[in-house]
């Protein structure tokens, strides 16, 4: 079997693995990313510099969906992570999602 290199998800499929990583059983969500922008001088050459702009994907997240959000964009938890007794968990807090390893 070859070995696998890279995985690839959609958005509404990464939505629905982070409801499930923070344990969220209810709510309609949808997926929150913060980029960072930054300004630099780059080039292919030292003699080909120009003014460049960077941008930093600096965390993704979900975010409860707002009235009037794309339904495509929209991930019900209810439906992807029901809780073990079948009913929705309004009152209860989700966990926090796991922090990322640090070396």
């Amino acid at each position: 079997m070859a070995e696998v290199n890279s995985i690839t998800v959609q958005q509404k499929e990464l939505v629905e693995l982070l409801i499930k990583n923070a344990g969220v059983h209810e709510g309609k969500w949808m997926l929150l990313v913060n980029f960072g922008f930054g300004a630099m001088n780059g080039g292919p050459s030292p003699d080909q510099m120009m003014p460049t702009a960077v941008v930093a994907l600096q965390s993704i997240g979900i975010q409860r969906a707002e009235e009037g959000a794309p339904p495509s964009m929209v991930v019900d938890a209810a439906q992807v992570n029901p809780s073990a007794d079948g009913r929705e968990s309004a009152g209860k807090e989700a966990r926090a999602p796991k922090k990322p390893r640090t070396k």
